[in-house]
């Protein structure tokens, strides 16, 4: 086991607790999910881990060792860790190269700048090398951040939200080289995200938290099959929710079901389509059973009155 979250308590000095005898274990090299809406406790919990904040109570263990937080560090941080917060802390007059490689050592210039180059290819910022983070945008600099945190090869990479300010082609090309990167060099990976679409096929367990409480810790293939409520269901996209009356009305067998996996078949619940909008891919529709709005997806255009299969 790398890293050991036991029993952790932690309030920002209210009245308000926010973690309450939270558990998490992550093992080396797997890749962990840390999924929830704004406000969930994602960011305190990375900032903890990595030594920025005390708790009231509890142990993190990583590798073995207790780790103390501030009050037992002189310099906040942890060895064998790195984290790439919301803020990058780059050096403003340093180039995307210099900041790239400011963990690496000068010993051998060539072996270093080979590494960088290799680091710029993974976040697509080859071009980038000579440009100071002033002139890159919010999202390129935050590519910058990680590029440097993966340099030094750390034992547990923590990251938070690191997709947010990509533009959507970008999102993909990183997501893909980064998450490779990890795996090839045996990381161990706690990443952030209020979108799990975003890191669903990567990661090995999806760990939710919904106002400072573990909810749900499972595979990805089982957290999209049986999200435990509504909250994490609709961090997975796009989603319908029926009550238990509903479901019970319909005869359905279960209570979320996601757009594609309603149907439209010979017979079954009769709905009256209100819109059919072209998405790519698919149709996007809005479709009414009784007074309940739903949407489904469908390769074609549809109109009318139409069943669907559950």
């Amino acid at each position: 086991m790398l890293l050991e979250v036991k029993n952790l308590y932690f309030n920002y000095q209210t009245d308000k607790t926010l973690f309450q005898n939270l558990n998490l274990n992550v093992d080396e090299g797997q890749i962990i999910a840390l999924a929830g809406e704004s406000g969930c406790g994602k960011s305190t919990l990375l900032s903890l881990i990595y030594g920025l904040m005390d708790w009231q109570n509890g142990e993190i263990i990583f590798d073995g060792q207790k780790l103390l937080g501030p009050k037992g560090n002189l310099v906040p941080g942890e060895a064998q860790m790195k984290f790439v917060a919301q803020n990058y802390d780059l050096m403003p007059y340093g180039t995307v190269y210099d900041n790239v490689g400011k963990y690496i050592s000068n010993i051998n210039l060539k072996s270093k700048k080979e590494k960088v180059d290799e680091l710029l290819d993974v976040v697509g910022l080859t071009e980038y090398a000579k440009v100071i983070p002033k002139n890159l945008s919010g999202g390129q600099q935050q590519r910058v951040a990680i590029a440097r945190a993966l340099a030094v090869l750390p034992k547990l990479l923590l990251l938070d939200e690191p997709f947010s300010n990509l533009d959507f082609s970008r999102k993909f090309e990183l997501r893909d080289k980064l998450f490779n990167y990890v795996r090839q060099n045996k990381m161990s990976l706690l990443i952030s995200t209020h979108n799990l679409e975003e890191v669903l096929p990567w990661a090995d367990k999806i760990v939710v938290l919904q106002q400072g409480r573990l909810i749900q810790n499972d595979s990805p293939k089982e957290t999209y099959e049986n999200p435990y409520n509504d909250y994490v269901a609709k961090l997975l996209g796009e989603v319908n929710i029926f009550s238990d009356e509903e479901k019970t009305q319909f005869n359905l067998s279960k209570k979320h079901y996601f757009p594609h996996q309603i149907k439209v078949a010979e017979n079954g619940v009769e709905a009256t389509v209100l819109e059919s909008l072209f998405a790519g891919s698919h149709y996007r529709n809005r479709l009414k059973i009784n007074d309940k709005s739903i949407v489904i997806y469908t390769p074609n255009s549809i109109s009318g009155k139409v069943f669907l299969g559950f």
